[in-house]
């Protein structure tokens, strides 16, 4: 294997959208030099008053041609934008020796590059933002306590959830309010989803039809399933010998959405492309974000196993978090724990090639240990049954 590039200290955030928050600001205590890409210099220097960074970054127009020609051997590209457009952000990367982050799932299209970057000596920083990202986190740390308390060969059943949403601090009408763009939003509502229910693998074909009720602390929510969980099975660690009753990734809303987005979901129905490209833009403008408008952020993540000698355990993380005047809970985040990554691939500590947000046990504790420390706060519960450690 080629010899791991060693980290420049220049780092280039592409884009300053929705989630580009607090994050981005703890990166210049870790940077030489930060560059902030956006669609004009002009807007990307605008990111930077409203963040405070005006005097610690430098704002650049974004091209694909201009990012490459710009970049050094041990430069850290961390990319903000649509998925789609992560694979040419690598190729890039990997053509001029850059490290490369981001926060979104890795991509058939990005794994094609990955042995490229091993062969270059390049960290591939994927999955760090918040789900996928401090999901990944919460799930390794509880798995790990589970088997602790089971043990890997000990015959034993266990349901496993993971649910995380946006939603207005304040409920609306709409049961919602727009963290990312519209259209995502529906797109990712017409995908299919594949999960494990009643010891079986389940497909729902349109999600929000496996929405049900999920209590969180006395507080009413809804739950549905997204994209693929069956995989995360094997990623998260879950010993063979215990059988999957429930394992699910999905979303949370607030009680009430379905039936508040019942004609939005009549409209999907109809699979029209166009159609629900207008539809996005309908509701942009129906259910606006203002500058007094505050999210919430709520990432639950649970884990119970029962095994067949009486032993149980149960365990829980939770992420509750409203935004504020300076930042939002969506902004805050996705920007810490991908900056967190990042801080890992500028001081040398995650090898060449592909890491998720969390792959081991130990990597999760030590950065939910440093996302605490940064202001993300989470709380922790654990319960043993009675013959259980």
């Amino acid at each position: 294997m080629t010899e791991r590039v060693a980290a420049s200290g220049t780092v280039h955030w592409i884009g300053a959208g929705l989630s580009t928050g607090s994050g981005l600001a703890a990166l210049c205590e870790d940077a030489g030099r930060i560059r902030l890409w956006h669609r004009t210099e002009e807007r990307a220097a605008e990111a930077l008053d409203r963040l405070g960074l005006a005097e610690r970054a430098e704002p650049r127009a974004y091209t694909l041609d201009a990012l490459t020609a710009d970049l050094a051997p041990g430069d850290v590209v961390v990319s903000m934008l649509p998925a789609p457009e992560h694979a040419p952000l690598l190729a890039a990367c990997v053509a001029r020796r850059a490290h490369f982050a981001c926060s979104s799932y890795v991509s058939d299209a990005v794994l094609q590059q990955v042995p490229g970057a091993v062969d270059a000596g390049l960290v591939v920083l994927t999955e760090a933002g918040l789900d996928p990202g401090v999901d990944h986190l919460f799930a390794h740390g509880l798995v790990a306590r589970a088997r602790a308390a089971i043990g890997d060969g000990t015959p034993a059943s266990y349901r496993f959830t993971s649910y995380c949403g946006g939603i207005p601090a304040v409920p609306n009408d709409f049961r919602y309010r727009f963290s990312w763009a519209p259209l995502g939003v529906l797109n990712a509502l017409r995908s299919p989803a594949r999960y494990l229910e009643g010891g079986k693998e389940t497909t729902a074909e349109r999600p929000w039809e496996a929405t049900r009720a999920h209590l969180l602390d006395g507080e009413a929510f809804e739950v549905y399933p997204n994209r693929d969980s069956v995989p995360f099975v094997e990623q998260y660690g879950l010993p063979a010998a215990w059988r999957a009753h429930t394992f699910v990734r999905g979303t949370l809303r607030l009680g009430g959405w379905r039936t508040a987005w019942e004609a939005v979901f009549e409209e999907l129905k109809a699979g029209d492309d166009g159609r629900i490209a207008a539809l996005a833009g309908e509701l942009a403008k129906a259910h606006p974000t203002t500058d007094a408008d505050r999210d919430r952020v709520v990432l639950a993540v649970s884990l119970e196993v029962g095994a067949r000698n009486g032993t149980s355990w149960s365990g829980s993380y939770l992420l509750d978090l409203v935004g504020d005047e300076e930042e939002s809970a969506m902004a805050r985040c996705v920007s810490r724990p991908l900056a967190l990554g990042v801080r890992h691939v500028l001081d040398g500590s995650l090898p060449t090639g592909l890491n998720r947000a969390a792959e081991t046990e130990e990597r999760s504790q030590e950065w939910l240990g440093e996302l605490a420390r940064d202001g993300l706060p989470f709380t922790l519960r654990v319960d043993s049954g009675p013959d259980g450690p």
